[in-house]
């Protein structure tokens, strides 16, 4: 896969995440040559959206052409994805915020799980048995292999998914449990970890369903996934799958739950759920080295351009 391929593949499927969402929410979209537009009014935390999905051959007139789009609108909130730094909009009250990496991954097995702490039980039902595959673990007093060990040893000991579950707890911390959110419950923790996590201020005060309706479950492609650690809710992220690829958005960990291995945890089983797709996302500055340890590589930096000043969504 080569580069421009990969990022447009990201842009493709940022902008049929986007398209899929509005046509639940009843929103207004538009696309044209290189780009596609969203009209995000839900809530008064929602931007407005626009995805440059290529390069455009003449950026005057595109910005142009986005410029009428936002009067017909009543823009007052917009984020701007642009992943060939080809606009320039701090001449109409835009703010152009920190880069970020387009990074793509191929298809194919995602790699074992590196030192850490906690246990980590692979997705599937929530409270489901743990495969042997899916359990790793690195104690901060030891090696990651005598932590897997102590781990094994106490899988082995134990007679029961709470027996084993509190023996692995014993031996190197507490178990990161991760699995698609399904019930009312689990969708409601995840819609705050991402929220309070990622974090996005113009989401607070957290209001159920303001970041992710109910309506967006009957998305096809789209999984809402939940990491616990030691029970309470810690992680979580949205993984969206458009035929072509599969985009991972919102990757979040709670402060109290970092430095544990959740972000990866989460990140692995939604990659898992999928192997046989390439995997895009969009990494922050403190995301991208874990991405490029799960085998993403960049494509492009993207510029995001904001109006009026910095709303995160």
């Amino acid at each position: 896969m080569d580069r421009s391929s990969g990022l447009e593949l990201a842009n493709d499927n940022a902008a049929r995440h986007w398209l899929a969402m509005a046509g639940i929410q009843g929103w207004e979209t538009r696309t044209g040559p290189g780009y596609t537009a969203v009209r995000c009014e839900g809530d008064p935390g929602d931007s407005h959206r626009v995805v440059l999905t290529r390069r455009p051959a003449d950026p005057v007139a595109l910005s142009r052409e986005l410029l009428t789009l936002f009067r017909d609108w009543e823009t007052g909130s917009l984020c701007l994805e642009d992943p060939y730094a080809a606009l320039d909009l701090s001449g109409h009250g835009c703010e152009r915020a920190l880069p970020m990496a387009v990074m793509v991954r191929p298809p194919g097995p995602v790699p074992e799980r590196g030192p850490g702490t906690g246990v980590v039980r692979a997705a599937g039902e929530r409270g489901g048995p743990a495969s042997g595959a899916a359990v790793r673990a690195g104690g901060p007093g030891g090696t990651a292999v005598e932590a897997v060990e102590a781990v094994e040893a106490a899988k082995t000991a134990a007679g029961s998914s709470a027996a084993f579950e509190a023996a692995a707890e014993a031996a190197v911390g507490p178990v990161v449990e991760v699995f698609q959110a399904r019930t009312e419950e689990d969708l409601a923790a995840a819609e705050r970890v991402v929220v309070e996590g990622f974090p996005m201020p113009a989401r607070m005060p957290l209001r159920r369903g303001r970041m992710f309706p109910a309506s967006l479950d009957a998305l096809e492609g789209r999984r809402l996934w939940l990491a616990r650690r030691g029970g309470e809710p810690a992680g979580g992220c949205v993984s969206w799958d458009d035929g072509a690829a599969v985009g991972i958005y919102w990757v979040a960990v709670l402060e109290r739950h970092r430095s544990y291995g959740v972000a990866r945890a989460v990140l692995t089983e939604a990659l898992r759920a999928h192997p046989d797709r390439a995997a895009t996302l969009t990494a922050t500055l403190l995301g991208e080295p874990l991405y490029r340890r799960l085998g993403f590589v960049e494509q492009g930096v993207t510029t995001w351009w904001r109006y009026p000043g910095t709303v995160v969504r």
